[in-house]
Order: structure tokens, then C-alpha cells, then sequence
């Protein structure tokens, strides 16, 4: 009963909100952000074009599938994607249904890409317009989803994988800022960070397999800076902390373990631990070590077959090149594991201090305040931000 009557308040407050002139996008980006998220779909459709500030009274209608298809460099592939993704429909729901769905989620996609030439199609878009699809309609799926596309997504969809990795690099600044422990263990095992490119790239709708919680993480994920999904991954590394460090210490075991994501995580206090990490350690002072992690990745993980497939057309980053060419020439003599770590240690004196703080002063309402700030600030190339 409590429960609900918090529920109740919440739902009044989102429609407050939603009803004030002007709207309260601040407001509405707090809900989405804290505990339960935005609650319903019917409430997503009302404020999940809100907080990516898309004017549904004006929305263009859709062009016609067989123009749409024709010629497509995109649609052979954005085809064979949009068959496999059977799993990603609610079970039970009818074949022909599910199938007119499936023609909708291709003709969003490739509508997208036609009026974005500078973006580039990458296998697990889908698995994020799909979760639009299914909950705001083929119309109003693809205004959210071509606004989304030039901004939080804008990195994935270059024709390079460049800033993709530059923002998978995050990943252990992250880690070692809370857990040196784990954060040490994996620069051992050489596992780099590849487990979690396809939780980054699809916002985790590719691997957790009930929808509730994919749009529960929508709801945070939209109304954040566009690195969360990083923190996010972080986090979740970080709850498993136990089975890491029992884990065999190499490269398979480890990605094995860590690339089966459980299905039964506490998401709302790991959402509230990533927005808290945000706070702490915000992308401006992980800058740095994110650009160490890059020149330094020598590690096996950088092997795999599918992140050869993946960066097949991958181009020299003469930004980092030109930063740690000197800091490489002495180093050259280590053993690899050396370098690795020599890279990567740094001073942790004020670890603890930051820590002690944590939980404390950082409620997730304040975290709230400080995302909404960086993420409306955030330009669509952000690599410059993240390198000045």
C-alpha cells in the first residue's frame, strides 16, 4: 500500500510537471532519473520526447517503404538484423503483429539514415529503436530516435570505431576509482574491455531480456549525460566485485563471466550508484586516464575477432599519438605488463576521502542537477570535449 501511494504522488508529480507552462524538463528528468523511473508507457510517451526536446505537434510524416527501400546501401543488412531480433518482441504476442512491427522498425531505421547521410548504420542500432518502437509508436519513434541519433549515439555511428573505444576507455578510470582491487585484477587477467561494447552500443537492450528493465534504464539514460551508459556498465562490473576476483585470473575466464550479464540485478540502487559515480568522478576528470587506457592498450583483448571485424577501418588517433608519443619512447624498454601498469597507476590519496563522502552528501537528487546541466551542454561531436 505504501508502495503505491508513492507511486500515486510520483505520477502526480510527472504530470504536474508535464501540465506547468513552461514545462518542467528539469523536473521531468529528476523522475526519470529516480526510483521507478517514469513508471508507465503511457507517461514515456509524454515525457520521453520532452527530455530530448522533440516538438511531437509537428511530426513529419513517414515516407513511403518502397522509396524508402529501394537503392538502400543500408537495408540488406538493417534486414538480416531486424529477423534475428525475434527475442527482442514481447513472448506471446502474434506472429503477423510482431511482423508488421518488424517492416516499421526497418522503415524507421532506414528513414533515419536517409535524412543523415553522416551517419553510419552499426548491428545493434536496432536493438535501441526497437525499445522505441515498441513503446511510442512508428511516428513518433522515429523523431525520438533521429534526435537521439545526432546526439547520445552520435559516437557509435562514424564510419570508424574511434570514439566508440574512446568511450569504452572510461570503463576502467572508473572502476579504479572505486575498486583498485577489481580495476588491478582485470589489467591482469588482459581483458580489456570488449564484454561490455554491445551493453554500450545497444544501451543494454541487447542483453537483458525483460523489457521493464530495458525502459527503466531508457528513463535514466535519457535524461543523463551521454557517457551514463559507461557508468552504468561500471556499476555492474563492480556489483559482481565477488565473482571477478574468484574468477581465473585470464582473459577467457574473465570475459566469460563478465559478458553473461544476470538478469536479476538491484537496478534501481545501481542506477543510483552510477548517477553518484557521475557526480564524483565526472568524465572531465577520468579525461586523462581514459587517453592513458587507450595507449596503452596492448592487451589481447585488442585481438578478438569480432573487434577486428568491428574496427576494421579503424585510423590512427593522432591526438593520443601526439600526446604520449615521448612518454612511450622511455617506456619502450618495459615488459608490456610493465607499461601497462605504469600507465595506469596513479597517486589514490584523496580515494578515500572522495569515498567517505559518497552516499552522503551525493543523494541522487543533486546527481540529477549535475547531469542535466553536462547534458544539456553536450554537443553532438563530443569527442572534443572529451579531448581537448
Amino acid at each position: 500500500a505504501d508502495f503505491d501511494a508513492k507511486k500515486k504522488r510520483k505520477v502526480a508529480e510527472i504530470y504536474q510537471a508535464l501540465n506547468s507552462d513552461p514545462i518542467n524538463v528539469a523536473k521531468l528528468r529528476r523522475m526519470a532519473i529516480s526510483e521507478g523511473g517514469l513508471l508507465t508507457d503511457e507517461i514515456r510517451r509524454k515525457v520521453w520526447p520532452k527530455l530530448l526536446s522533440v516538438n511531437t505537434d509537428d511530426l513529419p510524416p513517414l515516407p513511403a517503404r518502397k522509396e524508402l527501400r529501394e537503392d538502400n546501401k543500408d537495408y540488406q543488412q538493417v534486414l538480416l538484423d531486424v529477423r534475428r531480433s525475434l527475442r527482442r518482441f514481447p513472448p506471446g504476442m502474434p506472429d503477423d503483429q510482431r511482423e508488421g512491427l518488424q517492416e516499421e522498425l526497418i522503415d524507421i531505421i532506414l528513414h533515419v539514415l536517409q535524412r543523415n547521410p553522416q551517419l553510419h548504420y552499426y548491428q545493434g542500432y536496432h536493438d535501441i529503436v526497437v525499445t522505441f518502437l515498441l513503446v511510442v509508436g512508428d511516428r513518433l519513434a522515429t523523431a525520438l530516435v533521429e534526435k537521439l541519433s545526432t546526439h547520445h549515439l552520435r559516437d557509435f555511428m562514424d564510419s570508424t570505431m574511434d570514439n566508440t573505444k574512446h568511450i569504452l576507455n572510461y570503463l576502467m578510470p572508473i572502476i579504479d576509482q572505486v575498486n583498485p582491487e577489481v580495476h588491478d585484477f582485470m589489467q591482469s587477467a588482459e581483458v580489456g574491455t570488449i564484454f561490455a561494447l554491445s551493453w554500450l552500443i545497444t544501451w543494454f537492450g541487447h542483453v537483458l531480456s525483460d523489457f521493464r528493465h530495458v525502459v527503466r534504464l531508457y528513463d535514466f539514460f535519457l535524461a543523463c549525460h551521454p557517457l551514463m551508459p559507461i557508468y552504468f556498465a561500471a556499476v555492474i562490473v563492480l556489483h559482481r566485485e565477488q565473482e571477478v576476483l574468484d574468477c581465473e585470473c585470464d582473459m577467457a575466464s574473465v570475459h566469460h563471466l563478465l559478458s553473461q550479464i544476470p538478469q536479476d540485478l538491484p537496478y534501481e540502487s545501481l542506477i543510483s550508484k552510477a548517477g553518484d559515480l557521475f557526480v564524483q568522478f565526472p568524465p572531465s576528470e577520468l579525461a586523462k586516464e581514459a587517453a592513458q587506457a587507450a595507449q596503452a592498450e596492448r592487451t589481447a583483448a585488442s585481438t578478438f575477432k569480432d573487434f577486428e571485424l568491428a574496427s576494421v577501418q579503424q585510423r590512427p588517433d593522432t591526438v593520443l599519438r601526439q600526446r604520449f608519443r615521448e612518454r612511450l619512447r622511455g617506456e619502450e624498454r618495459l615488459r608490456g605488463e610493465e607499461r601497462t601498469k605504469s600507465f595506469l597507476t596513479k597517486p589514490r590519496t584523496n580515494r578515500f576521502v572522495k569515498l567517505a563522502v559518497m552516499g552522503l552528501t551525493v543523494a541522487l537528487g543533486a546527481a540529477a542537477l549535475a547531469m542535466v546541466k553536462s547534458a544539456l551542454e553536450w554537443a553532438p561531436k563530443f569527442q572534443l570535449q572529451i579531448f581537448p
